[in-house]
C-alpha cells in the first residue's frame, strides 16, 4: 500500500523540526550569567563629625539569625507569600550581612568624632554597644515596588549593668527590582540606621 504525504503538510512538519532544533541550540549554547557580589559601597565622610560626645565605646559584633551568617542575598514577596524568604540565585553579598553591618557600624562611629574599640580592647568604664539585628530584606510590595528594610536592636552597657535598649528601624526604596537595588537599599537603610544610632549614644552620653 503507498502512502501519500501531503506536499504542505510535509513542508510544514519540516520548518517545525528545524524550529525545534534551532531552539534547543540556541538553550544549550546561552551562557547563565555569572554571580554578581555586592558591599555596602564607600563609606564617605559626613560634612560635620557629630559623635564627639560619645568618647569611646566597644563595638561587639552584630549577631542575628543564622540566615544572615552567610552571603546569600535574602528577598521577600510580601505581596504574594510573605512568609518565604527566597534567595538570589545569581548575586550574593561580599561577606555576610553580620560582617558588613559591623563594620559600617564601627566606620560610622569613627566617622562621627568617637573612638570605636573592639571587644579585645575593652577597658574598665568603656561602654559595650551589642547589637543584635532582626531583619535584613529586601522586601516587595508588589511586582515593581520594593524596598531594603532592616530592623537593629542596640544594646548599651556599662560595667555589665544594661543603660538603655533601643530599636531602630529604616526602610529605603530600592531604585529597580532586582538584586542591584536591594543591596543599594539595604545599604542606605543601615547608613541611616548608623546616623540614628550615634544619635541616640550621643545623647546618652550628654546625660551623664
Amino acid at each position: 500500500m503507498r502512502i501519500t504525504v501531503n506536499p504542505t503538510l510535509h513542508r510544514l512538519l519540516s520548518i517545525a523540526t528545524l524550529g525545534a532544533t534551532l531552539v534547543l541550540s540556541g538553550c544549550a549554547s546561552d551562557k547563565a550569567p555569572s554571580n554578581t557580589t555586592f558591599d555596602f559601597g564607600p563609606a564617605l565622610m559626613p560634612a560635620t563629625p557629630t559623635g564627639s560626645a560619645i568618647g569611646a565605646v566597644v563595638v561587639t559584633d552584630v549577631t542575628g539569625s543564622a540566615a544572615l551568617d552567610s552571603e546569600r542575598m535574602y528577598y521577600r514577596l510580601n505581596y504574594s507569600d510573605p512568609l518565604q524568604a527566597r534567595s538570589y540565585s545569581q548575586s550574593r553579598w561580599s561577606a555576610t550581612p553580620l560582617q558588613l553591618i559591623t563594620q559600617r557600624l564601627k566606620t560610622r562611629i569613627a566617622q562621627s568624632g568617637a573612638k570605636a574599640l573592639n571587644a579585645t580592647d575593652a577597658a574598665a568604664g568603656v561602654p559595650i554597644l551589642r547589637v543584635e539585628v532582626d531583619d535584613f530584606t529586601h522586601s516587595f510590595s508588589s511586582v515593581n515596588q520594593s524596598e531594603g528594610q532592616v530592623v537593629i536592636r542596640a544594646s548599651l552597657f556599662t560595667e555589665h549593668k544594661l543603660i538603655d535598649q533601643k530599636t531602630f528601624v529604616r526602610n529605603t526604596s530600592a531604585s529597580s527590582a532586582n538584586a542591584a537595588g536591594g543591596a543599594q537599599a539595604l545599604a542606605a537603610s543601615t547608613d541611616a540606621i548608623a546616623a540614628d544610632m550615634v544619635a541616640w549614644l550621643s545623647a546618652l552620653r550628654a546625660r551623664k
